[in-house]
């Protein structure tokens, strides 16, 4: 497993999201790779200084394209790590940095998710989450370290001009749920909305 710190520190206090690649063994009937192992997650989480953490949870999503669901958190006493792939198809998945002292604070982290590709993306506590679907449809698997919790649950407009997301190009009016489009923007955040 190939492990991309997008953060570079040494402080565990604002460690941040990884890119994880797994390895491949493939032949011409297909190929096999780990998906998930405790032991090899303990370890990459202590080569890259973040504590150990338990999930607690999976969650499975179908999307079509152009759908377009975030920017979500949840705060303490619920706050979630999430661990997220994409099984079918292909997005564009987006950590946004809401620690209000973070040296990152307000910055964007994104990477291409995909069936084939087949990289996860470790979002640590202290992160917006949101992702656009770029293929007919998507599946999207994610681990989380705490359950869902409605009273702790926020969000954050995924169009916001002070974040200015780079979202891909190809989806020019993404579909996004209700909620998701009332969402307040950064700006209108207080400071009970960020992670301490």
């Amino acid at each position: 497993m190939q492990v991309e710190a997008l953060i570079k520190t040494s402080n565990s206090r604002f460690a941040g999201p990884l890119l994880l690649k797994p390895t491949l063994f493939g032949d011409d009937r297909g190929y096999f790779f780990e998906s998930w192992n405790q032991r090899t997650w303990q370890n990459i989480l202590s080569e890259q200084n973040q504590k150990d953490l338990e999930f607690v949870q999976d969650n499975h999503s179908k999307s079509e394209i152009g759908v377009l669901r975030g920017l979500h958190y949840q705060l303490p006493p619920h706050s979630q790590g999430k661990l997220v792939r994409c099984v079918v198809g292909e997005i564009f998945d987006v950590a946004i940095d809401i620690r209000l002292n973070s040296p990152t604070k307000g910055r964007s982290f994104t990477a291409y998710l995909s069936s084939d590709n087949h990289h996860q993306f470790w979002i640590p506590v202290g992160f917006a989450h949101g992702f656009l679907t770029l293929s007919s449809y998507a599946e999207v698997l994610y681990k989380t370290t705490d359950f869902w919790s409605p009273e702790c649950e926020r969000a954050i407009r995924w169009n916001d001009p002070v974040l200015a997301i780079d979202w891909p190009g190809t989806i020019s009016n993404p579909k996004v749920s209700e909620k998701d489009s009332l969402a307040p923007f950064y700006t209108e955040l207080t400071e009970e909305d960020f992670f301490l």
